[in-house]
């Protein structure tokens, strides 16, 4: 899926590559504030722009330039393969002196080195196939339409497609659909007045997801119900019932050989709640995927017998497609990764950039959580 993730002169990370091409799963470890959860928040800048968010002060700000130096563009710059084709997207945001909110300076995306559209500063070229109209007429024959927009607006959201397989669309679509999870369970409720695909990070429009799910593949509860009994094996159902006029809820009903008892989604433990995020997650992979999961630190709010289960599952269900990304502390989900799919990122101060080496290329003393407890690690 990513092939390649690049980002320059956003705080931590400068001309930082993440080298994930060909895994399908990949954890990043690190002590705290080695960069881990910003890679995550510098994907989400590009998801972001996918889902429609163009206004670039909504996107970044002065503040996220690496130690202030606002002198040097901040870049991004991911590629993709999709359908057997490779997507390269790129934009980079500048800050002039005298102006109050960062403006756009370029953006591209090409398909197989083939461009979309261009854009330098205000002007934005689309490439597009010039369609036949006679007898001999090269049907590959390109070409080029241009428009001003706002310097302070991304364009990707923004140039419109020609229907579901252009290839505009296809990337739009994916880029839009990556799962970015740093949920806060204690603020999921499980009510929703909508539906979405494209779940936020924290988990608080679970309800939505839920719904939208289910109403885009109805089979997709079968996945959602194998797993979850596997974690929860009293579970029976959970109810999605219309309350009031367009709002929902969830409700959840366990039943053993004592009877049947249900309760909203919201009174289930912490570490429950992040079992029904990775039932969705699951689900969310066979029925809209192959999708790409980020997940910072999956194995908060479980026990420490959950955890090697948990992470597990998710290596395994991304196997035959898409790819699960993960930040962790945790001993028992770092033993679920091998040398070569595991990130060690790390810097010895605050004024310096994240670096970052596979764990396949250190030099290890003994077993690795010992040597990580010990901070024994040589990068």
């Amino acid at each position: 899926m990513i092939q390649r993730f690049y980002v320059h002169n956003f705080r931590c990370l400068e001309n930082f590559k993440l080298p994930i091409e060909g895994f399908p799963s990949i954890l990043l470890i690190g002590k705290n504030g080695a960069g881990k959860t910003t890679v995550g928040l510098a994907l989400e800048i590009l998801q972001r722009i996918a889902r429609g968010v163009n206004r670039v002060n909504d996107l970044v700000t002065p503040e996220d330039f690496a130690r202030g130096r606002s002198d040097v563009p901040m870049s991004f710059e991911i590629e993709a393969r999709l359908n057997d084709k490779t997507y390269i997207y790129h934009i980079a945001f500048e800050f002039p002196q005298g102006f109050k909110e960062l403006r756009v300076s370029a953006e591209n995306l090409s398909v197989d080195n083939k461009p979309i559209f261009t854009r330098k500063m205000a002007q934005v070229t689309l490439v597009v196939p010039t369609p036949p109209r006679g007898q001999g007429l090269d049907i590959n024959k390109k070409s080029e339409s241009g428009f001003y927009l706002d310097w302070h607006l991304a364009a990707l959201p923004l140039v419109q497609d020609r229907g579901e397989s252009d290839p505009l669309s296809i990337f739009r679509r994916w880029l839009a659909r990556v799962i970015i999870l740093r949920p806060i369970p204690s603020n999921m409720e499980g009510t929703s007045e909508n539906d979405t695909l494209t779940p936020n990070p924290y988990g608080t429009d679970f309800g939505a997801w839920f719904t939208g799910l289910l109403a885009y593949k109805p089979a997709a509860y079968g996945t959602i119900d194998r797993y979850l009994k596997k974690v929860m094996p009293d579970l029976e159902d959970i109810k999605n019932p219309i309350i009031g006029r367009v709002s929902r809820s969830l409700d959840v009903q366990f039943s053993n050989k004592l009877g049947r008892f249900t309760i909203p989604f919201r009174d289930l433990s912490d570490g429950e709640k992040c079992f029904m995020i990775c039932a969705l997650v699951l689900a969310a992979n066979e029925a809209y995927g192959p999708l790409v999961c980020f997940w910072d630190e999956p194995d908060n709010y479980l026990s420490l017998s959950e955890v090697w289960q948990f992470v597990a599952t998710l290596r395994q269900a991304f196997q035959s497609g898409g790819q699960f990304i993960a930040t962790s502390h945790h001993e028992e989900a770092i033993r679920r990764f091998s040398d070569e799919n595991t990130l060690l990122l790390y810097r010895d101060n605050h004024l310096e950039p994240t670096k970052v080496r596979p764990l396949s290329e250190i030099k290890v003393k003994g077993d690795l959580v010992s040597a990580l407890i010990r901070d024994d690690l040589e990068p």
